[in-house]
């Protein structure tokens, strides 16, 4: 059995951080004893210049074959002036999301032991070991897609409307995938909220405490969320997994990547029932493509993420994050991390590749 994968590299340093994801796979292939069979389209800016479109046809055919999605970056300068709805963006991340239903972001928020001079938390905070925080997002409800959406005028007054509608299903479905998740981590979920003044907020608790009476080993607290942006700071070891609707999920998911420090290190899930697309979060960061400086560590942790999450190799997941850390602790440094001090050794985008595949 091969596992079906479709290799969306985009745009910006998207191809280079892909090749060295495609060589850990490959490494991970023949310690294994697994097969991924891989088929690479076009997507974002690189597709409109060659289609017209930044999602064509023929890379949603292939998707629609994959069994999971391997996504590089997309975006950059050349296609700013395109309207808004075209630019590559919107124009493919969304209907992706759209086509398959994609409504679990799952962020790890990371710092490894090696990389704790990175964070802007004081050492004292952090600690020796760093932290390891997983952010649950729901992506495809809430505020950003209720209706009535949009400015309206009434009797000379203009008004802006955004309706935060969740119903029980979307809410029970995230939830699992959250306490899912903390059972193969340390079994502790703080579900995220505002329950003291939105009603949906208020459904929002019910429904993840009906889900938690499933899940006995796992322990549930809920936090408001004023609350929870102000404790990931104070600690974040206090969390696991951090499980939060789509807005509040967006912004503490960007609060605990930048207590990390270092986002050329942080990969991305986003699930739905049949189908997983993984991404790293930096983006296709056009002002060093091509140099061969970028750090592929992201995208590379985003194919262990596929490993864990879409084809259930957790061995596999577990064998490249250890060769990632190991890396980073004999000093391999990109360009990124790279502060000239003592035992550091400055290394290319293929450089970093090939240290973290040997070490598989």
């Amino acid at each position: 059995m091969a596992y079906r994968v479709a290799v969306l590299a985009g745009d910006g340093i998207g191809p280079e951080v892909m090749e060295e994801a495609l060589k850990v796979l490959d490494r991970i292939s023949s310690k294994f004893g697994v097969d991924f069979e891989y088929r690479e389209a076009l997507v974002g800016g690189a597709a409109i210049d060659a289609v017209g479109d930044a999602f064509p046809e023929e890379t949603k055919q292939v998707c629609d074959w994959a069994d999971a999605i391997l996504f590089g970056a997309v975006g950059g300068p050349k296609w700013e002036s395109l309207p808004p709805e075209k630019q590559p963006e919107r124009a493919a991340l969304l209907p992706i999301r759209k086509r398959y239903e994609l409504f679990a972001n799952l962020r790890p928020a990371l710092v490894f032991p090696a990389l704790i001079e990175s964070s802007p938390l004081k050492r004292e905070i952090l600690g020796d070991g760093g932290f390891d925080v997983l952010v649950v997002r729901e992506l495809t409800g809430g505020i950003y897609f209720g209706q009535p959406k949009g400015i309206f005028e009434e009797n000379g007054v203009k008004k802006g409307i955004d309706t935060l509608v969740y119903y029980d299903w979307e809410i029970e479905r995230i939830a699992k995938v959250a306490f899912d998740a903390a059972m193969k981590r340390e079994k502790r979920v703080a579900s995220v909220d505002k329950a003291n003044v939105l009603t949906s907020m208020v459904l929002w608790r019910q429904v993840v405490e009906e889900v938690a009476k499933s899940y006995p080993e796992v322990e549930l607290r809920h936090l408001y969320v004023d609350n929870a942006a102000m404790q990931l700071i104070r600690d974040p070891h206090q969390f696991d997994v951090i499980l939060a609707g789509n807005m509040f999920g967006d912004i503490l998911s960007d609060e605990a990547a930048m207590l990390t420090g270092s986002i050329g290190m942080l990969p991305s899930a986003s699930l739905g029932e049949s189908k997983g697309l993984y991404e790293p979060v930096h983006g296709s960061a056009p002002d060093i493509a091509g140099q061969g400086i970028a750090n592929p560590c992201a995208m590379i942790l985003s194919a262990a993420m596929m490993l864990r999450y879409s084809f259930d190799l957790p061995e596999a997941a577990d064998a490249v994050e250890r060769s990632v850390e190991q890396a980073l602790d004999e000093g391999f440094r990109t360009a990124d991390l790279y502060r000239g001090k003592p035992g550091e050794v400055k290394v290319s985008t293929k450089q970093m590749g090939d240290v973290i595949a040997e070490r598989i």
